[in-house]
């Protein structure tokens, strides 16, 4: 929802129906909303970075205009960051092979 209370007011609606986990999406554009609800639910929170994030991200790069690990690498920190506990992305195989080599 465009409108933050409301968000909290549904979701708060969702634990109270018995929800397992919440899920947020898009998760670029939503970080505030992940940040809201790390700090009013003891739920897990999934943060789903989806298809158009990960097309904008590939556009980015295949103009020049960026480095593709590193902007990758730094959008699914500041997901992280803002308090997803998990993270579903495209990029889950490449991210997994840059995270394991390290800088």
């Amino acid at each position: 929802p465009a409108n933050y209370r409301e968000c909290l007011r549904e979701a708060a609606l969702d634990e109270a129906e018995g929800a397992d986990i919440m899920m947020v999406k898009p998760a670029g554009a939503y970080l505030d909303i992940i940040r809201a609800l790390r700090d009013s639910t003891t739920l897990p929170i999934s943060a789903y970075q989806v298809s158009g994030e990960y097309s904008m991200l590939k556009a980015a790069v295949a103009a020049g205009y960026l480095n593709e690990r590193d902007a990758v690498l730094e959008s699914l920190i500041g997901i992280k960051r803002a308090g997803a506990d998990l993270t579903l992305t495209y990029y889950a195989i490449d991210a997994a092979k840059w995270l394991q080599e390290g800088n």
